[in-house]
This record gives C-alpha cells, structure tokens and sequence, in this order.
C-alpha cells in the first residue's frame, strides 16, 4: 500500500498534465494566429515613434537564445520600463531555426512596449530556418533610416552571397545621405582583445575574403558602429573612428566574470549623428537549480509553441505513462499459471489443427520430422490436421491433408530454403473451408507470419508457435550483415512474433530460458519432440549385419551423427578433433557422417585432404524408414552443433542405445544427462576428442552409458508427445475463450 501510493498520486499527476497540455494546445490554435512580415509593422511603428530632429535612441541584445529567465523576465520588464525608442537584436536571438522556437521567440518578443528588429545570425540559419526568417520577419539583409541614422543588417551565416552583400552595401552607402551609419552582423568581424572562453575559430566572420572587403568598406564610407554577437562576451574596440562591440549577453549561456555577464547596450545617435553608448550590465548570479528549471521549461514551452507533430509527441508521453502508471496502479496482476483453466471441452472433442511451415517432407530436416510426427500422432487420436507448407520435387503424388504452395524463391545450395509464394488467394481458402480451431505455426516469418496473420485476422483463433530453431545460427543464409543478424534482427523477430501467438512450445527448458530474456511473455510450454521409439527396437541383428557388411566394416568401432552438412551444424569442429584422435587412439574407428548439404563437397575434400578418408566417411542422405538401422549400427553418437533447440537426432540415438558426446549448447543441455547418458563438453577440441576416446577404449562404461540412454529416450515416443501437445492445444483454447469473455 505504501508504495502504491506515490504511484497513484504520480498517475493522477500524468492525467493532470495532458488535460493542461491538450487544454493550452486549444488556447493557443484559438487565440495565437499566425505571423509574416512582421518587420515591416515594427518598421512602421519605429517611424511613428522616431519624431524629425530628435535623437534616436535604442537598445542592441545579443544572444537572446529564446531565453526566458533572462531575457523575457529580466531584460523586457527593463526596456519596458525604460522606454527606449526601439530594441535591435544583433543576432541568435532564437536557439535553433526550428518553428518551435521562432514561435517561443514571437511570443516572448510580444511582452516588449517597443518596437523590434532582429538580424539574421547563425541560429536563426540552422536547421533550415532561413525561409522561416524569411517569412516570419522579413529579409536575411536589409536596410533601414530612422531619424537621421542609417542601420544595416548584414547576413553572416553564408544563405546570401557575401559579394553580393558588399556590392548592395557599396551602393546603398553612395546614396545614402544619413549623419550615422551603423552597421549589424551577428559573427563578429574582429576578435576581442580578451578572446573569451569556449569560443571557436567559426564564431568569427568568414570567409577571410568578406571581412576584409567589408572592414575596407568600412573604413572608406564612414561607419560608425558595428554591433555583434555570437560569442558569450562584452567586448568594444574603437578602429580608424569605428566603434566594434561584441555583445553576447541577453540570456545565452555566461561565465559572469569580468568579460562574460548579462547585459545590453543603450545607444544613442544625435540629430547631428554623434553615436555614444552605454552598457548596462545586469547584476545577475542565477543558481544552477534556477538554469535546470528554465531548460526545463523552455523545453515544454517551445513544444507547446510548435506544430502538431511535436505536441502529439508530448501528449503521446504523457498518456503512455498514464496507462502505463494506470496498469501499475490499478490493473491487478496474477504472475502464477490460472490452475482454473479447463481444458476438458477440447480434450473431450476432436480438434482441427492447421500447421504452418516454410519446410516439410520430402525435405529432411529436424522441423519438418518433428512436424510429420505431430500429424500422424494427431490424426492416430481422431484429430484432423492440415498441413500448409511449400511443394518440392519428389513430394507424394496424391496426400491428403497438405496444401502445398509454389516457391518464389529457393536459397541455399540444394535449394532447401524456400519462400512460398504466401500471396496465393487458395491458400486462404483452403484454411478457411478447414475451419480450424486452431492454427500452429512452426517458424517466425514468411508462412508462419500468414498463418499468424489467418488466426489473428481472418479466423479468430488462437495461434500457437513452436520455436524449433535458433535463427540467429543461420546468418549466413541471410543477404544481411552477420553481424546484425546474429546480434539484433534475429532476436527482435523472435521476440516480436512470440508475443503476438496465445501460447509457445519449447523442447527444453533452456530454451524456455533464452526466450524470457529476450522479453517474450506469451505463456510458454516446455514439449520435447517425440521420437518413434518402437522402430528403434524393432530393428533385428540381421538387419545391423546386412548394413555392416554392405559398409565393409569388420572390428572397428563405429561413431554416428547425423545433421545437415550446413556451417551452422559445426562438423569441421568434429572432423579436426577426429584428426587427431586417430593418432591418439588404441582402438580403430569409423565415422559415418549421416546427412546432406551445401557443404558436402568442401567436406569431403577436406577429409581427403587429411586423409581420413578411410575413417571418416560422408554417407549422405538416408530415408527416415531406414534411419532405425543406421542408428542401431553405431556404438557412439557424436554431435558439435550449437544451433540446436532440442536435438532430437540425439533422443533419437539415445533410443538406439547409443551414448552421447556433444558440445554443449542451449538444445543439448537438458538432453544429455552428464555421466548418464552421454558427455557433454565447451567446444573445446581436446576436451570433445577426450570424452570420445574415453567412451570408444572403456566398453563396460559405455554400456552402461548404453542402457541408461535407451532407458532416457523411453519417455519421449511419439504418442506421449501428440498427447502432451494436444494437451497444450486445449490449453490455449481454454485461455483464448477466458480471455474473450472478459474483454466482453
């Protein structure tokens, strides 16, 4: 209770201030209309309050920088009170060109009495704010004579051509008949002679060419005065009868010492064109909390001044946090599993289950076994299942249950990766005239990403994904830098598309594990993939006999893996470490190397290479119906792959009595039983090839290793799995329907 409230005060807070800011959006839109031109009307009132034969006297700022602690409360409140016949700003009077802050300029500008002229400095330029100078107030250059006294602004950021400015410049003065001239450009063309702190070689006039062309003009047409700004500082220097004055000091950022202070210059010009000037410096020692809180209004302020793009941005926040606090506060959380689920009405019907998935038989592979075995496990308990997934050379003639989809594209060496063309309007119907009430998608993206999309969209119903595969192993069949791949891209899918399904199947808690790290909080079920377990004891010694014969093996040991002949799969770590432990080995061996892939060749030279062809052999592809056999031949199974989520070539070696050595990764790790069934190493050479040697010269503990690990797989079969996933199914329906009756 104690630490709700701060939380519920915090909320109430958030919801105060987007009622203020939508509240003040609409005064502003209501009551503050556009500007243009708006030197053109202080021009006007500087000519009505400028009376023939009197002196004209006026204030010069610099580096206003839309500061309102300063300028707006302490500089304004002055001049009002002063009264002089207008203001002049030498420059920077806004902090960046954007609209926002122009607007907090015009509205700071608007509690002036006086008139008010702006040069066009640095700031006014950047972020493309020359057009909105140009169109708020006026010209980037100009001109004016009031009284008798001429003022000229200069544009030093480099928008208009410098010659052209002296040749404008040139001309104006030879017909200018005025008893002053003074001169305004925000980048000082002088240095002071106390060069300030912080300031940089491009706070002064350039290019060297246009300073010196405008101090020659200068000299030669008689100027007076020439104020500046641009850098934090007072400054005055008096060259052949030209005053030049630096004033850096009407709200920006000062040192306040005895160059840099707040302050502003009072000038004077006489009907006859004396000029003098005063500085009035202000006594100003502001404290570091009183800066925060004015950047910190500033910010608010120049959003609330621009356009609607910046506002939504604000209100956005604010409302964010407000659901967000509201969530917090008021939303109670349960974080354990609802034990009132019932998932009975489903267990108790048949269900309708479409599967989605970019590969599938005939192609060999983990994924499109594991699903081939959920199918038949979910057609032997009376459920109907559709299959969606691409077609292939070689695929069955005549099945039932599979809607195959045309390739778009092929990738990989052998072609094994294909995009399904996801846009064929009779895949939807197929699916539709399914009726499922279920969909189950096997990968993140391309068909799995439609049959998301069918079960959110189209049907409304809830989509289950298993996460088969660690995408972040397989960069190399992506046309992306590895690098972002591996390290974001593959992650943010996962995470992304996980959180959009009702439910995940894992094979291993590890895996359960990652993807909570990664932040997907959809409700997650470990489900390891069944193997058929009774196939592997039905095979007969004279089945394992034919096989050995056929191979010509004859006393050697014989070690067994099976994977796709892919970078991802790791088999050259295998094929170093078998390297050297035949020099190493008491007992003769044979590796037999079960699978196929875009590698195959570059394998097959390298162990030729190391001449192990006599004891390393690529058998290539094997029929599922025939895998039995081959497993059953091997006295060890061997394994280095690091992309794994389960491993199921490992439970299905442990169901044929062969004790496992792999590497250690996050598929691995809950499979094999250190001690138990298998070894499981770092990807270490010297460590993998040890457990290896130990496991071929020690045949009772391999034995033992043996019937432990056939014992181990005895829980995984095929019908223990379709069970425990259709479980899972009734499961997630129970929770979809709970979820729609409270939304309703």
């Amino acid at each position: 209770m104690i630490r709700r409230q701060p939380l519920k005060l915090l909320f109430y807070l958030s919801l105060l201030i987007v009622i203020l800011l939508v509240g003040y959006k609409t005064y502003l839109n209501l009551f503050m209309q556009d500007f243009t031109s708006v030197h053109a009307a202080q021009v006007e009132k500087i000519y009505q309050r400028v009376k023939p034969g009197e002196p004209v006297r006026f204030a010069v700022v610099g580096n206003i920088n839309n500061s309102i602690g300063i300028f707006e409360d302490r500089i304004i409140p002055e001049l009002n009170t002063d009264n002089p016949d207008f203001m002049v700003s030498a420059g920077n009077a806004v902090s960046g060109g954007g609209e926002d802050k122009y607007r907090a300029l015009y509205g700071s500008l608007g509690h002036l009495n006086i008139p008010y002229l702006l040069t066009f400095g640095p700031h006014e330029y950047e972020d493309f704010g020359s057009f909105r100078f140009y169109d708020h107030f006026g010209p980037h250059f100009y001109s004016i004579r009031t009284g008798n006294v001429r003022l000229i602004f200069m544009d030093s950021t480099g928008k208009t051509p410098w010659r052209w400015q002296i040749r404008w410049l040139n001309d104006l003065l030879n017909q200018d008949t005025s008893n002053a001239r003074i001169l305004f450009i925000a980048n000082p063309p002088l240095e002071p002679e106390k060069n300030p702190l912080f300031d940089e070689k491009d706070d002064y006039l350039a290019p060297p060419e246009f300073r010196d062309a405008l101090m020659a003009l200068i000299r030669k047409r008689d100027i007076d005065a020439v104020f500046s700004t641009n850098v934090s500082t007072y400054s005055e220097q008096t060259i052949d009868g030209t005053e030049f004055i630096t004033t850096g000091g009407a709200g920006g950022l000062v040192l306040n010492n005895d160059n840099s202070f707040y302050h502003y210059v009072d000038v004077t010009v006489s009907p006859d064109g004396e000029v003098t000037h005063t500085l009035q410096r202000l006594n100003i020692g502001r404290h570091p909390v009183g800066k925060t809180l004015e950047s910190l209004w500033f910010f608010v302020y120049s959003l609330i001044y621009s356009g609607y793009l910046n506002f939504l941005i604000l209100l956005g926040v604010f409302v964010a946090i407000t659901v967000k606090l509201y969530q917090v506060i008021f939303v109670g959380k349960d974080y354990y599993p609802d034990y009132d689920l019932d998932p009975t009405p489903w267990l108790d019907q048949h269900l309708r289950v479409a599967m989605f998935t970019n590969n599938y038989l005939p192609f060999i592979g983990g994924v499109p076994i594991s699903i081939e075995r959920l199918r038949r496990g979910l057609r032997f308990l009376k459920d109907e299942v559709l299959v969606v997934a691409p077609a292939y050379k070689g695929q069955p003639a005549n099945e039932t249950g599979v809607v195959r989809v045309p390739s778009l594209l092929a990738m990989g060496e052998n072609r094994e990766f294909r995009l399904a063309n996801i846009f064929l309007r009779r895949i939807r119907r197929a699916v539709k005239a399914f009726k499922p009430d279920l969909i189950h998608v096997h990968h993140p993206f391309w068909l799995g990403s439609l049959g998301l999309f069918m079960g959110r969209r189209l049907l409304r119903v809830p989509v289950v994904y298993t996460y088969h595969t660690r995408l972040e192993h397989y960069a190399h069949f992506v046309p992306l830098p590895g690098l972002l791949f591996r390290n974001l891209i593959s992650h943010a899918l996962i995470k992304r598309f996980a959180n959009k399904c009702d439910a995940v199947i894992v094979p291993t808690y590890s895996t359960e594990e990652y993807l909570r790290m990664l932040g997907v909080k959809t409700p997650t079920f470990v489900q390891p993939t069944g193997i058929e377990y009774d196939r592997f004891q039905a095979v007969t010694p004279e089945q394992i006999a034919e096989l050995r014969n056929e191979l010509g093996l004859t006393d050697e040991k014989v070690l067994i893996s099976v994977s796709r002949l892919s970078n991802e799969k790791n088999i050259d770590f295998m094929i170093d470490a078998l390297a050297a432990l035949r020099k190493r080995a008491r007992t003769p061996f044979r590796f037999l190397m079960i699978g196929d892939g875009h590698q195959r060749d570059r394998l097959q030279e390298k162990i030729e290479r190391l001449g192990l062809a006599d004891c390393v052999t690529l058998v290539g592809p094997v029929p599922p119906d025939q895998m039995a056999v081959w497993y059953r031949l091997g006295d060890l199974f061997v394994f280095a792959s690091k992309s794994e989520t389960q491993g199921m070539v490992i439970l299905e070696a442990m169901a044929a009595g062969l004790p496992v050595v792999a590497v250690r990764s996050s598929g691995i790790d809950d499979v094999v039983r250190q001690g138990m069934n298998g070894f499981k190493t770092p990807e270490r050479q010297d460590q993998w090839l040890s457990r290896v040697q130990y496991l071929l010269e020690h045949d009772d503990e391999r034995r033992e290793l043996s019937e432990q690990a056939l014992a181990f797989a005895a829980d995984f079969s095929v019908e223990h799995f379709a069970g425990d996933v259709r479980y899972i199914y009734a499961t997630t329906l129970a929770m979809a329907k709970k979820r729609k009756a409270r939304i309703n």
